[in-house]
């Protein structure tokens, strides 16, 4: 089996890339590296360019006709930069998608994986949520996934498309063999925000203390990305056994872990603890969600295999060694 890995230099990308690798799955990369890293392609068959590029599609499954499914997970991903720039954003993740559906139809393309997010939900009153969840995304951000969702299905219906929408949670660690990992020195994510308060040994900001939770942090489904990954290979191989044109699944461990309770879990691996301070919400930040995850279990056999613990561990092996890997970042 052949993939193309839209956005396959970034962190879930590149990690999905290993597991198919692993798992026999031989990967083409495209990426506008905006935000990918070309570190992460060496040994890879990698496009440089954008998703909106019709001539560069049109030359990767000239050159590759044997592709058989395609994953999407080219887009902007910030949700305070999403507030701040929506025009940006709904161009990068809306319009840049809509083009390269076409691109994928005109080039026969019938399997595609959409990496949505769990962004789009209104949790309920304990902040669970599952696919037939409520879609009441509040970050402009989180509304360019629901339309880019709708809007595949709205293509599907008529076309010979068959997709899937993986709902990510809250993804943390890196590849356990590290590598890849998370390509930014100063990421805007909580984890990543406590390790750099760890190396610069100032305290962790926790944004947001008055939402409806049991401690009053924002609460989160924290995904090790190699389950993520892991998932991504489950879809692949059983795909055409999905039903109906359009399928949802949600991604995540089935349980809640707030900010603070992230943090503990920090100190308790970490050689030195870090200190918390609190602070007001960012711009389109929300309590958060956990998500029940049946569905995943039932239509592809996957469960999460690695704990919190094993992320947090796993995410301070390659905050060790990403600079050596990505030499010349200074982000």
């Amino acid at each position: 089996m052949k993939v193309l890995i839209a956005g396959g230099a970034g962190y879930i990308g590149s990690t999905i890339a290993s597991a198919c690798s692993d798992a026999g799955i031989s990967s083409v990369i495209l990426d506008s590296l905006v935000t990918g890293r070309r570190e992460f392609t060496a040994g890879r068959t990698f496009y440089a360019g954008d998703i909106a590029d019709g001539p560069l599609i049109d030359r990767i499954f000239a050159e590759h006709p044997d592709i058989d499914a395609v994953i999407h997970g080219a887009a902007l991903i910030v949700v305070p930069d999403s507030v701040a720039d929506p025009v940006g954003y709904y161009r990068a993740n809306v319009a840049k998608s809509l083009e390269f559906a076409a691109h994928l139809l005109r080039n026969g393309c019938t399997r595609l994986i959409f990496s949505s997010s769990a962004a789009i939900y209104r949790a309920s009153e304990d902040l669970s949520v599952d696919e037939d969840s409520p879609i009441d995304p509040q970050s402009p951000y989180a509304r360019t996934k629901a339309v880019c969702e709708a809007m595949f299905s709205d293509i599907a219906a008529s076309q010979p498309l068959r997709v899937l929408s993986l709902r990510y949670f809250n993804p943390i660690g890196a590849d356990p063999k590290m590598r890849t990992g998370l390509q930014l020195r100063r990421p805007t994510h909580a984890l990543g925000k406590i390790i750099q308060a760890a190396r610069e040994g100032t305290p962790f900001l926790i944004t947001g203390t008055g939402w409806p939770t049991r401690d009053g942090s924002g609460l989160r489904d924290y995904i090790h990305v190699w389950d993520l990954a892991s998932a991504h290979v489950a879809a692949l191989t059983r795909f055409d056994a999905l039903p109906g044109p359009v399928t949802v699944i949600n991604l995540g461990t089935g349980a809640g872990t707030t900010v603070r309770e992230l943090l503990a879990a920090f100190n308790r691996v970490a050689d030195q603890p870090v200190e918390a301070r609190e602070a007001g919400p960012r711009p389109g930040d929300v309590a958060g969600a956990y998500t029940r995850i049946g569905r995943a279990e039932r239509l592809l056999a996957w469960r999460p295999q690695y704990d919190i613990a094993e992320g947090i561990r796993h995410s301070l092996q390659w905050a060790a060694l990403r600079d050596d890997v990505l030499s010349g970042e200074s982000a």
